[in-house]
């Protein structure tokens, strides 16, 4: 694979390793059922050895005092509480040792994010006001490279300038939602800069998008105007007759603006964004209009783990926040040149990355859409000091055959999420990297963890010694309904070391970093908040995703809950698939899950639909689909049944399905696969597994 072209998301979010999620092992001394009810047995080993100790301890003491002195008491006494200590409580002794430097680290890092946070709080600064105070300390500083430009702070700023001007004079007012599809490029992240400078609001729109999809995308965010690359100008024609006449449409045709006083361009139509651009000179700098730090400044869409893609709603305060996270906790400085192949359109390239240049005033070089074989190339081209990545690019990338390459760059840093543990020593063997910065966080959560101190295939880590100050805990589950398991008290119950368990963030509504924002969709916000966690009247964001604390405190990914799995690089919702499926098929039933193939990231996903008059017709099902779903979620599999099982509450049962996967030796019905070369599907049998499973054919 040495040339290898994959959009790619991160949401700060998170790679699938997509296991089963396992059981929950229950501690020998109490059994909890599903109920919540306890049943305790007590440890009488233990009492009796403490109790032993204890008679030791006063006998030993008294011995001493009435044969020797009360010196001689108080020296025995010593040593034996430092046995006791010993005995009893090594373990824990070796782990604040060995943890100590680490959670120390990571608390000055935090108490840095803090302090920052804590000067933009003050000041209520929003992004425009935060950029500007970086513009002012090196205006002629590379802001961004992008194949052959550079374009400075002062370079971004302008733009900006010029695309709050035209907006304005278009009647965007403060309070107004402001659409943005863009391929990657600089003009991006200055045209939603623009935005927020007037007081508007920026939904970033995933550029994979069509048909309902995208439809669904414009109108949950209440768009007022849609700013689009004239690359897509065919996605927007499609939808534009269903959406509202109200909403303003801009297209933007990428070209070095003409803005010479001599020479103003004739606009195309009435919605060329760039010629109205270049028929306007950029005011002079003026605060943002915006709500402030706290207030809302993008929405960034993930599909959580149901239905349809939800907006998440990104502050200036949760930008900084995750920005900072891997800048400090990276250890990165401002001098870094960043590497960024991702989509500015999630949270990962378009807060953590774009914010290492907002925020912090390091140099972001850009690249339109990921290539495995140009990843170090281009890190050389653009001189670049640190690389982001997710776990797929760096599987592929290490799949390119060996070149001189691999050790010219001055990469010394990357970080992303998803490096898997089996590629983890090879990539940076091979590469030549210092440190891997593993983060893991969902783009609507409020929390973020990092691995602060390069442990293999960590993504982050909880403290053993100060666990309180940590925002973070890993709570027990109900392995079939995901719903936390209560104790007697109606509280949820800490996993245990090595215990699985779901990833929660502490919400605190005062503390800009702790607090839950949520989707646009305020009752789906809703869904993502447990009560009464640690204490009756606390909150806390439900991850969904399935954690393993060791015995040190390290976090490592297991699984993912809800109907959510991951392919190539995007996040796919099977109840948004299944019911695009079922539209096309004549509302047939149809059932979506996700499908391990050897050698490949993520799951692929499949479908299985009922057809028992044998008349769907698949061709044109294809068809349908490439219309209205993104290339990602579009089915590698396609399963023909005559019936589905379904549970007592007319759930599709997926378990058994997920099981029996794509094998022909295990299935009797007709199956097909993907051709992605023809798009289109065709037979599976014998011959046809095997070469996917020896890699013969590439899906």
């Amino acid at each position: 694979m040495s040339n290898v072209e994959v959009n790619v998301d991160n949401n700060m979010n998170m790679t699938d390793v997509n296991h089963k999620i396992m059981h929950v092992k229950q501690n020998k001394d109490v059994e909890i059922g599903k109920s919540g009810k306890e049943s305790s047995s007590i440890p009488w080993g233990k009492i009796i050895a403490m109790v032993l100790a204890v008679g030791v301890l006063i006998a030993s003491v008294t011995i001493a005092w009435v044969f020797q002195d009360w010196q001689a008491a108080l020296l025995v006494f010593a040593i034996l509480v430092v046995v006791y200590f010993f005995a009893f409580y090594w373990k824990a002794l070796y782990i604040a040792v060995r943890t100590a430097p680490r959670d120390i680290s990571a608390v000055w890092c935090y108490v840095k994010i803090l302090t920052l946070t804590r000067k933009f709080t003050n000041k209520n600064w929003s992004m425009p006001e935060i950029f500007h105070d970086v513009v002012k300390r090196h205006p002629n500083k590379a802001c961004f490279l992008f194949e052959n430009e550079s374009w400075t702070f002062q370079q971004v700023e302008d733009f900006s300038l010029r695309v709050s001007s035209v907006l304005r004079a278009q009647g965007i007012k403060k309070g107004d939602t402001v659409g943005v599809l863009f391929s990657n490029c600089p003009e991006m992240p200055a045209i939603w800069l623009g935005i927020a400078r007037i007081g508007g609001i920026s939904p970033l729109i995933n550029n994979n998008q069509t048909g309902n999809t995208l439809l669904h995308s414009i109108n949950i965010a209440k768009c007022d105007a849609v700013i689009y690359g004239s690359e897509y100008d065919s996605a927007i024609q499609d939808v534009k007759k269903d959406l509202s006449p109200s909403i303003k449409l801009y297209k933007f045709t990428r070209r070095p603006l003409n803005t010479s006083n001599e020479s103003v361009r004739v606009a195309e139509s009435n919605n060329d964004f760039t010629a109205m651009l270049e028929n306007t000179p950029p005011p002079n700098w003026f605060p943002s209009d915006g709500e402030g730090f706290n207030g809302r400044l993008l929405y960034i869409y993930t599909s959580g783990t149901t239905g349809l893609p939800k907006a998440a709603v990104i502050s200036p305060s949760r930008m900084v926040f995750m920005a900072s996270g891997v800048h400090y906790l990276g250890f990165l400085k401002r001098k870094d040149i960043v590497y960024c192949p991702m989509p500015l359109y999630h949270s990962a390239g378009g807060c953590i990355s774009v914010g290492q240049a907002f925020i912090f005033g390091c140099t972001v070089a850009l690249r339109s859409k990921f290539s495995a074989s140009a990843y170090f190339p281009d890190c050389i081209k653009f001189n670049a000091t640190v690389a982001h990545y997710i776990g797929e690019m760096c599987r592929y990338v290490l799949s390119t055959p060996a070149a001189a390459t691999d050790r010219q760059h001055k990469v010394r840093t990357v970080y992303g999420n998803g490096m898997r543990p089996t590629i983890w020593t090879d990539f940076v063997k091979r590469f030549g990297i210092k440190r891997v910065v593993e983060f893991y966080g969902a783009t609507e959560g409020n929390a973020n963890i990092v691995n602060v101190d390069n442990k293999t295939g960590a993504i982050g880590f909880v403290s053993r010694i100060i666990p309180a100050v940590y925002p973070i805990a890993i709570i027990k589950v109900d392995q079939d309904t995901g719903e936390p398991i209560r104790d007697k008290r109606g509280l949820c119950q800490l996993a245990k070391p090595n215990e699985p368990g779901v990833f929660i963030g502490k919400i605190k509504p005062n503390n800009p970093s702790r607090a839950f924002l949520g989707y646009v969709d305020k009752e789906a916000s809703e869904k993502k908040i447990v009560r009464n966690v640690l204490s009756h009247g606390d909150s806390a964001f439900i991850s969904g995703d399935i954690l393993v604390a060791d015995e040190l405190g390290y976090l490592y990914f297991r699984d993912r809950t809800g109907d959510t799995f991951r392919w190539r690089g995007e996040n796919v919702s099977t109840t948004e698939v299944e019911a695009a499926i079922s539209k096309f098929a004549d509302q047939r039933d149809a059932v979506v899950f996700g499908v391990e193939i050897p050698n490949t990231e993520g799951r692929a996903g499949m479908c299985g639909i009922v057809d028992t008059d044998n008349s769907l017709d698949l061709e044109k099902l294809a068809k349908n689909m490439s219309k209205d779903l993104p290339k990602y979620a579009k089915p590698v599999f396609i399963r023909i049944m005559t019936s589905m099982d379904m549970t007592g509450t007319f759930k599709i049962r997926k378990v058994d399905l997920q099981k029996e996967g794509y094998n022909p030796t295990l299935i009797k019905d007709k199956m097909y696969y993907l051709d992605p070369k023809l798009d289109k599907y065709l037979p599976l049998g014998q011959e046809e597994y095997e070469k996917i499973q020896s890699g013969q054919i590439r899906l």
